[in-house]
C-alpha cells in the first residue's frame, strides 16, 4: 500500500458514519452506527461523542476491547477495520477539546452536561480492504 495512513486516513475523512464495537457481559460483540470521530491521530488515536447514560459506555467501562470500521462506496468498495482499545473520558479538558456548539442539541447542558462524555479509541492493529484486496497491518508499521 503506498503512503498507508495518508490513504486510510483521507478515506475515514470523507466518511460521515463509524461502525463501533464492542462487547457485553456475555462476551458477543455489539455493533453500532455513530457519527464520525470529531477528531483522529492518524489511524492510531479517535475521539467521538456519547452519552454517559448510553450502554456502549457502561460496555466499554467493563471491557475496553473495541473495533471501529469505515468503509467508502465511492469509485470502489474500500474498508478499513482497526481493532483496539476504547476509554470512556469526562474530563473537562477531553470535553472541550471536541465540543462543538451544536452539541446542544444532544447535551443541553452544554460541555458541563452530566450526560456528555467522550470516547477515545487507541488503535493496535488493522485491515484495510481495497481492490479485491486485504492487507492486515499494525499501527506502527504505517505510522510515520
Amino acid at each position: 500500500m503506498r503512503n498507508p495512513e495518508q490513504t486510510i486516513g483521507d478515506m475515514i475523512d470523507k466518511q460521515s458514519v463509524a461502525f463501533v464495537a464492542s462487547v457485553d457481559g456475555d462476551g458477543y460483540p455489539n455493533l453500532k452506527a455513530m457519527l464520525a470521530p470529531r477528531r483522529r491521530e492518524g489511524v492510531k488515536v479517535f475521539y467521538f461523542t456519547t452519552n454517559v447514560s448510553s450502554m456502549r459506555v457502561s460496555q466499554y467501562r467493563e471491557n475496553s476491547k473495541a473495533a471501529i470500521y469505515f468503509y467508502s462506496k465511492r469509485f470502489r468498495y474500500q474498508g478499513v477495520m482497526l481493532k483496539g482499545a476504547m476509554e470512556v473520558l469526562d474530563d473537562d479538558e477531553t470535553k472541550r477539546m471536541i465540543w462543538q456548539n451544536s452539541d446542544t442539541m444532544y447535551y443541553p447542558g452544554g460541555v458541563a452536561d452530566p450526560d456528555y462524555c467522550v470516547l477515545r479509541f487507541t488503535a493496535k492493529e488493522g485491515r484495510y480492504y481495497t481492490n479485491f484486496k486485504t492487507e492486515t497491518f499494525s499501527i506502527g508499521s504505517i505510522t510515520a
